[in-house]
Formats: C-alpha cells, structure tokens, sequence
C-alpha cells in the first residue's frame, strides 16, 4: 500500500489539502523560490534613489506639475499600497502640490475597482487623500497618440496623456501570449482604448505569441510600441515571489528596468522537467489569479506544457468574481469549436472570444476539471469542463484509470512555465 502524501496548495485566500499516493507523484513543479526582501521600504528608497537609465522623480518632477501614476487593478498582485507612500513623498518633497497628482487604476477592459478594492489597492488613507480614477477603456475623450509598425492605432487615458509626469508601476512576471506581464503593459492595455488592445490581442495567433518570449514575439512589441508612443517618465517594477513578496526593485526608465526584472524572472519562472505527466494537478496560485475564471484560465494553459497530450489537468481556482467577462461566456455558448471561433477572430476580433478559443483548444486535447466555488451547471454547460466537487476524489480515479499513472503537482500554475529540458 502507497504511502498517501498530504499536499497544500492556494485555493483564494485559503489552502486545499491534495492527497497523493507517493508512488504516483512525480514531482510539485514549483517556482525557484527567492526570499523577499527584509524590509520593502529600504529596498523601494534604494531603487528610487539609484534609478536605472533616468533621473530621480525628484529631478523630474517639480511644483506646478500634473503627475498621473498608474497602478494595476485587483485582479494584479501589485503591492501598490507599499510602492506608492516613498514616490508620493518624493513628490511632494519635490514641491508637486497634492492636488496635482492623480493615481490611474489600469484597468484595460476589466471592471471598475470600488471605492472598498481602492482602499485595499492603494491603502485606507492614499485613497481618501488622493484623487484616484478607473480608466475606462470606451471613453469618448481617449488621445490618438499615433500607430505602431504592426498597424495598431493607439489610444490612450486624456488624464495621462495631458500630465506633465507620468509615472507607471506594474509587477513583472509571465504572461501566456504577452510574453510578459508588468513594463509596458502598464500602459498598453493598461490605460488603452478597447480597439488599441483589440487590435494587440488579435496578434496572438503568431507562433511567437507565447509565454516567456519578448523579442519576436508581436503582441508583445505592439505593446512596447505603443507604451513608447504614449510615453513615460519614471517607472517603477518589481518581482514578487510565490507568497507575494518583493523579491527585487527595479526604478527608472521603464524599457531599461523592465529588460533587468526579465532576467530575473526567467531564473525564478522557467521550471525545467524531464517529462510530461500523465495527470496535473494545477492551483492557480489562490487570490487575486482565481479571482474569476476569465484570469483562473492562465493557470490552466500553463499547465497543458506538463501534462501528456490526451492527459488530465484537475485545476483549482476558487473564481469568487464567477465567470469574469460576458463576450467570454456569450461565446462559449455561441460557438462549438476552437476551429470556429479561430474562424471568427481572424475575421473581427473580440476581448472575450480569444479566450473561448483557448478553453475549447485545452478540452479537445485535455480532460480537464475544474474544482471551484461556481456551480456545476456553469462549469459544465458553460465552460464545457468536467465539474470536480471533491478534488481528492476525482485524483484518485483519475490514477485509478491508468497503471502507474504519473502526477505533477503544480501550486502556482499562473507563475509557472514548465519547460523540457533541451527544448
């Protein structure tokens, strides 16, 4: 009899026990793990003082500017509450008036945050003491600031365009069709025009389009197009581990420091193995990646690079926002297959549709399930998945269906980027 391990993984804000039977388990595929730093606040002062290829805010900036911060919004682990308090008093301490300056949430084309999410973003006192905006993708008064090399009109937030020092903060880590997620995505889609991140979206059907890869790839150099056509002043960036912690700060011009974290994260992020695995199980690695299923799916495509064609991923993913988009949902209705709906993009692409294309390409090549707060005839009739109300229980006869059957666990699947080895 097989020794039964008992695993914690993220689930929300919480913890899921995984029971394994020893001789199935192949391995917990897991980030390198880098300790964060002893205190954040040093570390943050010691960036913006040594910023890289820039001068100080406090060179930049001075009395009778306007200054736009952006900031991610909730479903982005960015820990803006530490980050804001030393480049607000740098600022102020340049002689920028309070009044002056604005914090933009970067929403690109999720919700607004509430005035509750704010003051968990951006901390209690910042939000009842500084002007703070949602940036809305489909506003009337959005700026043309001119067309990237891949025929992408960009459009970006008047209240940033029209500052006289824009200031943009963002986490750096991987993103599956980006290539990366923080540097210039801050800005695009961060603060963009539904049709400027439409039109970058629709880039994604390149083989070069894929998680990890920057230089080649078209969605993420449309994006670093457009950031510098809308331009920047001083950026801040930082790695943070599996638990959330800032592991390293980066500050200055937002291309230079951005190049650095890459490095960085690529150590931490690119997880080499040997071989597939006949089942993975996938965390997405608990709040704010689960927050819904539309942010929960990055867990699940990242998963599909450990797991054997024709094999079982069994993701978690708490999804207390639900589904999380309505084109996203309207299209899993509409349409039957990847083939389809790859059709239709091609044709007229639509945020939400793109990913109803990933989910139908995972469930023609996978057996996935998925173990959530949604209810079965979501996950089911809706996402096309195979519900898992006890997770422990579907792992088992998952093994139970194969001799020998080899199991990947993964905690932190949105983080996590399995890689052969040799490829």
């Amino acid at each position: 009899m097989s020794l039964l391990l008992k695993i914690e993984i993220p689930y929300g804000s919480g913890r899921l026990t995984i029971r394994i039977p020893e001789r199935n388990l192949m391995g917990i595929l897991e980030p390198k793990i880098l300790p964060g730093v002893s205190d954040p606040r040093i570390e943050i002062k010691n960036a913006l003082e040594n910023p890289l290829n820039s001068k100080k805010i406090s060179e930049i900036a001075s009395s009778g500017d306007k200054v736009a911060i952006v900031v991610d919004d909730i479903t982005r682990p960015l820990p803006t509450k530490i980050l804001l308090p030393p480049i607000l008093d740098e600022l102020i301490n340049a002689g920028v008036h309070k009044r002056d300056i604005v914090i933009i949430i970067g929403t690109g084309t999720h919700r607004p945050i509430t005035k509750e999410e704010a003051e968990i973003i951006l901390g209690r006192e910042i939000a009842n003491s500084y002007a703070w905006i949602n940036h809305n993708c489909d506003a009337k008064d959005l700026v043309h600031v001119g067309r990237t090399s891949y025929g992408n009109d960009v459009y970006i937030n008047r209240v940033y365009f029209e500052s006289d020092v824009k200031i943009v903060l963002g986490d750096v880590m991987l993103h599956y069709y980006a290539g990366y997620g923080g540097g210039p995505k801050s800005i695009v889609p961060g603060i963009a025009g539904r049709k400027t991140i439409e039109y970058n979206h629709s880039l994604m059907f390149h083989p070069n389009a894929r998680s990890g890869v920057a230089r080649g790839n078209p969605v993420f150099e449309d994006i670093m197009e457009g950031a510098k056509l809308a331009g920047w002043d001083f950026a801040v960036n930082v790695i943070l581990n599996t638990k959330k912690e800032i592991v390293k700060v980066f500050a200055g011009d937002l291309e230079s420091i951005f190049n650095e974290a890459v490095k960085i994260v690529d150590s931490m992020y690119k997880v080499p193995i040997d071989e597939k695995a006949d089942i993975v199980v996938a965390s997405t690695g608990g709040f704010p990646f689960d927050i819904n299923f539309y942010q929960a799916h990055k867990g699940l495509y990242n998963a599909e690079f450990a797991t054997k064609e024709g094999g079982t991923i069994i993701l978690s993913a708490e999804c207390r926002d639900g589904i999380g988009h309505n084109i996203f949902q309207e299209w899993m209705l509409k349409y039957k297959n990847a083939d389809q709906v790859i059709k239709t993009l091609k044709k007229e692409f639509v945020l939400g549709g793109h990913k109803a294309y990933y989910i139908m390409r995972s469930i023609s090549r996978y057996h996935v399930y998925l173990y959530s707060n949604l209810p079965e005839h979501i996950v089911t009739n809706v996402l096309r998945l195979k519900h898992a109300d006890d997770i422990n229980k579907i792992l088992i006869r998952e093994i139970n269906k194969k001799l020998n059957a080899r199991v990947l666990l993964m905690p932190f699947a949105t983080e996590t980027l399995p890689i052969i080895r040799g490829n």
